[in-house]
């Protein structure tokens, strides 16, 4: 039998938002249950768009699945940026590095490029209390169109499983829909 799959096993993978114009409005992020792992690896996968029209991005952690209390986590003091007019896979990573906040901005010059964006969360970094996180993006302007879209890793399962027994991500002990 071949070895268990990284899903389950490294890491489960929920949705923060699908492919949206940025441009359209603010995004609010979908929730994601911070129990079930030791840390989030958030991905944000940026289209070209329009100079001056940088993403912001804001971390905030919540109390409850839907509802309850909301507010920033001041735990972005680094993002990882894969930046290049068109992605192929041979870029560099870069390091960006900030005092600690709840929210992230582009370069000045991300607007007009493909741009991966990593940010890093672990659960100790939420406030007592509080379960979930989200990521949010403001709307960046209405210069053009400019997809963006996000995936959540959690990692650091707190139980492995196969992919088909994993947890439901918002809602742990709840079934999944």
């Amino acid at each position: 039998m071949a070895g268990m799959d990284g899903l389950g096993r490294l890491f489960d993978i929920g949705l923060a938002w699908s492919p949206v114009d940025s441009q359209t409005g603010a995004i609010t992020g979908k929730r994601i249950c911070m129990e079930m792992g030791r840390a989030c690896t958030i991905v944000v996968n940026k289209a070209a768009g329009t100079a001056n029209d940088d993403p912001v991005f804001t971390l905030s952690q919540h109390t409850a699945y839907t509802g309850g209390t909301t507010s920033n986590l001041v735990a972005i003091s680094y993002v990882f940026v894969k930046e290049e007019t068109a992605l192929d896979n041979d870029e560099s990573w870069a390091k960006v590095t900030q005092a600690a906040a709840a929210t992230f901005t582009g370069d000045g010059t991300s607007a007009k490029s493909q741009v991966l964006y990593v940010f890093e969360v672990n659960a100790s970094q939420l406030t007592t209390g509080y379960t979930h996180i989200s990521l949010n993006l403001a709307d960046t302007g209405s210069a053009g169109a400019q997809l963006c879209s996000a995936v959540y890793l959690l990692h650091e399962l707190r139980y492995q499983r196969k992919p088909v027994n994993l947890s439901n991500l918002l809602n742990p002990g709840a079934a999944n829909a």
